[in-house]
């Protein structure tokens, strides 16, 4: 039965704290004690119309909280919790749900329908619940039905196809949803809020209707109520239809075609005149119609029965009149759209669309543009001029070089007298512009650059100087700094150019990271993240003097933030903050200096007080420097190798924090990546710290709260220890292999129909071979018969990941060469085993025929290691 707790909840939202601290405790025990009955009070007193607003409105907050996952990578402790609830309370809990749809506190029955698809995502893929959707549909034919409950009804509908797989519904069920919902959103209905909801429901249920898409007649009905709502009065509702056809233009690219001619009236009817936010989904439109004929076009060679979907060239067909339309919106801009980063306006939704139009289409765009760039590029109206400026950078990538050289050659010079602009617009977008053209046309590497000796004074003394403008326009130097550098990695002599700059460009970066008139640490950012390049690029065998006195300086810098004044949290954020970007440099200067053997030397000097700074860092106990300064540590760990093993005892409290960060979980991952970095450096000196290690990655392993994205990482780091300790890791091979085993049969049960969940069973996958490797090659001197058992399991994973076509190279990579690592450590004991095994033998057949050099190479070791194994038996 429900307890009443109307008053503790109201309570828990007193002024007074005393009060606000002792009714939380009070709910936090009743949660601890009795998950259920909690759950089904809290669902009692939202559906309870005579309980007061502000109670009902924290019960729905908290079953939301409760019942959902901040993310899908948490997802797995709510659903054990719900599902070990008794069937009968879980029922009741259900029912109060589903009638406070009906509520006339309207957010009630918002909350209700958000909670009622969280129950929705646990129970429907397991098969419980069947009888939910048809629950709902009930609701929409009801005669006594109200405008909200309907409105409720479809808001449920929509946000459990949001969160169910289209697996979960059947053809018939589907039929009925997109009934109900187009039902919903006709001219005929009367009732705003209702078609509004429909509409929104239609948007999450688009997936589902593949089979209603395919066929003509129920296609031609969903796409005239789509349209229709896209003309309604209510401007929501018009955004909402739009968002509609954004979506489909993604999914159903393919059956576009007798309704592009309807949907470009009025995608150019809302671009024209319609508000802000509707026009901004009328462009979103053609930039998803750009996605999806670039994707086609990657895959333009079809092979034989190929059913994919036409290349309809839509934007080819619309380029006279859908570029002028998106000029247009160039001119849009907002006064103040460079001051503040999460603009995004009609200008820039129109330039991005540009952009994806120039790369879709490639030369055809440019003499469309370039009149436009002419007419306006010297305009006295700023908006003219930085409308041109912004045009012509957007459509530098996609047409060839050989069309957009001579005009970027022709207007280099126009665009560096440009950072002289009046107008600070012009000149940030100017800078941007330049920055374009030094990511896309400056390749010395391959042979082409618009940067020659002859204008690289000129381009670096504009930069320099045009760094102290305004903190906007510095922000955007730095990027146009970046990419120049960026240009002459890996271009031998050519990156001679830079060398005699070096100096100036790092103290201008390093005065530009000092402003103080940048209202936040953007630009920080920006300056050290491009000075990070700039060493990262440079030709170490020229610059190895320079960076060697950069080193000291930015190790100054970071003991000057241990002694800031911390007066509050804001002021604790721009420390960490600094601590973060200060680190990153560390980082990089260590990685430069450390991948050469005549510059490691600097490195080892200083070793013993940039690791006293990182570990006075840690001590701020700030998150962000966590990360960083782990990332740091493990480039320390590279540099000198087995002298890492005496800063082990202090640092191991700082490793055991981030191994048990499940919080910030990316702070777990890089303290994951980190241990493998301090396994190479150290080998069989990691010994004293492997069970303090193990016990907190098998945890890891265990919880349901880490994120999902850690535990890839934790497997490769188990062939990692292997690897350093040898036969020291048989003590743990009864913890880890079990894991590893239910880890792969995860893999077997996971949906590679969801992009997501394609990457992380990638993975997945890998990172169980990759510890398979390890362990197999640290007891293949000795003790290599412990594995046996585990060989015949093993040998199923990688029979399974054969079976997936769909597979990633580097999981195919993986499977190879653990097949490689089983034949050499455990030899004639798996001959047997090899011989039953066909698919291993087609596997690496069809590694070898392939164009990657480097499976193939892994291949024909595989192959040797095997064919070693079976002469060993004979």
């Amino acid at each position: 039965m429900a307890h009443d707790i109307t008053q503790y909840l109201l309570a828990a939202q007193s002024p007074d704290a005393k009060v606000r601290t002792e009714a939380e405790s009070i709910l936090s025990k009743f949660r601890e004690e009795n998950l259920p009955q909690y759950l089904l009070s809290l669902s009692f007193e939202l559906s309870n119309d005579g309980k007061p607003i502000e109670s009902r409105r924290l019960a729905g907050i908290i079953l939301k909280n409760d019942l959902g996952a901040k993310d899908s990578g948490t997802k797995e402790q709510p659903v054990q919790q719900w599902v070990q609830i008794d069937i009968s309370l879980k029922s009741q809990i259900k029912n109060s749900l589903l009638n406070t749809l009906g509520s006339a506190f309207r957010e009630a029955s918002h909350t209700a329908a958000q909670v009622v698809a969280e129950v929705a995502s646990i129970e429907i893929p397991r098969k419980e619940w069947p009888e939910l959707v048809g629950s709902l549909l009930a609701n929409m034919t009801r005669p006594d039905g109200s405008p909200s409950l309907k409105q409720a009804t479809l808001e449920a509908l929509g946000y459990v196809c949001e969160v169910i797989s289209d697996e979960d519904l059947v053809q018939d069920e589907v039929n009925a949803v997109l009934t109900a919902v187009a039902q919903g959103m006709n001219i005929s209905e009367l009732n705003p809020e209702v078609r509004l909801a429909a509409t929104k429901a239609l948007y999450n249920a688009l997936e589902f209707a593949r089979t209603n898409f395919n066929n003509e007649m129920e296609r031609n009905y969903i796409m005239k109520v789509i349209c229709d709502a896209a003309l309604a009065k209510e401007a929501e509702i018009r955004k909402a239809a739009f968002e509609c056809l954004v979506s489909i233009a993604s999914t159903y690219y393919e059956v576009l075609e007798p309704y592009m001619q309807r949907i470009f009236e009025l995608t150019s009817n809302a671009v024209k005149g319609d508000e802000e936010a509707i026009a901004l989904q009328a462009i979103e439109f053609w930039s998803s119609i750009c996605d999806e004929e670039l994707e086609l076009q990657d895959y333009e060679v079809p092979e034989i029965g190929d059913s994919s979907a036409p290349h309809s060239q839509f934007i080819q067909k619309a380029l006279s009149t859908l570029v002028p339309m998106l000029l247009e919106t160039l001119l849009k801009q907002d006064e103040d759209q460079d001051q503040d980063d999460g603009t995004w306006n009609l200008a820039m939704a129109g330039g991005t669309c540009l952009g994806l139009v120039a790369k879709t289409v490639g030369d055809a765009v440019v003499p469309l543009v370039m009149p436009f760039v002419e007419a306006n590029i010297s305009k006295t109206d700023w908006r003219s001029r930085e409308a041109a400026t912004y045009a012509f950078g957007s459509i530098l990538e996609g047409p060839s070089i050989e069309k957009l050289s001579p005009m970027v050659n022709a207007g280099l010079e126009f665009l560096l007298n440009a950072m002289n602009d009046e107008n600070s617009h012009v000149k940030d977008t100017t800078a941007w512009t330049l920055s374009r053209i030094f990511e896309l046309m400056h390749s010395p590497a391959t042979g082409f650059s618009v940067v020659t000796p002859a204008n690289f004074q000129r381009i670096l003394g504009v930069l320099l100087a045009s760094i102290k403008d305004a903190p906007h326009v510095s922000e955007k130097v730095c990027g146009a700094i970046y990419f120049l550098s960026q240009g002459y990695e890996d271009s031998g002599p050519s990156s001679s150019l830079l060398t005699p700059y070096l100096p100036d460009i790092l103290s201008s970066l390093i005065a530009t990271a000092d402003r103080t008139d940048s209202s936040d640490s953007k630009l920080r950012s920006s300056a050290y993240e491009t000075l990070n390049e700039v060493v990262r690029c440079s030709n170490i065998s020229e610059t190895s003097e320079i960076i060697a006195k950069l080193l000291p300086a930015i190790m100054l810098k970071l003991e000057q933030t241990l002694s800031l004044q911390i007066l509050s949290s804001d002021d604790r954020e721009k420390q960490g903050d600094l601590q973060a970007s200060l680190c990153g440099v560390l980082q990089v200067i260590i990685q430069k200096l450390s991948s050469a053997e005549e510059t490691k030397p600097i490195i080892m000097q200083v070793a013993d007080q940039i690791m006293l700074l990182f570990l006075n860092v840690f001590a701020c106990r700030s998150t962000t420097v966590h990360e960083e300064a782990m990332l740091a540590i493990g480039a320390l760990a590279y540099a000198t190798g087995p002298g890492f093993e005496k800063y082990m005892q202090e640092f191991y409290k700082y490793l055991e924090m981030g191994l048990q960060n499940f919080e910030e979980y990316q702070v777990c991952a890089i303290s994951v990546g980190v241990v493998g970095d301090i396994c190479r450096a150290l080998d069989d000196k990691i010994l004293p710290f492997c069970d303090g290690i193990m016990t907190h990655l098998l945890k890891d392993l265990s919880s349901g709260e880490l994120h999902r994205s850690v535990k890839p990482p934790i497997f490769s780091c188990f062939g990692d220890i292997a690897l350093a300790i040898g036969v020291h890791f048989e003590k743990y091979i009864s913890y880890a292999l079990p894991m590893m085993q239910s880890a792969s049969e995860v893999c077997a049960q996971m949906d590679y129909n969801d992009e997501e969940m394609i990457d992380y069973g990638n993975q997945l996958r890998r990172s169980i071979f990759e510890a398979y490797s390890g362990i197999l090659q640290g007891f293949k001197n000795s003790k290599a018969e412990l594995m046996l058992p585990h060989a015949p399991h093993l040998l199923q994973f990688i029979e399974l990941v054969a079976k997936d076509e769909q597979r990633d190279a580097s999981v195919t990579k993986a499977a190879v060469a653990v097949q490689g690592d089983l034949a050499d450590a455990l030899g004639s004991n798996v001959k047997m085993l090899f011989q039953e095994t066909k698919f291993c033998s087609n596997l690496l057949a069809e590694c070898l025929q392939t164009d990657d050099e480097q499976l193939q190479s892994i291949a024909t070791w595989a192959q040797e290691m095997i064919r070693r194994a079976f002469s060993d038996g004979s």
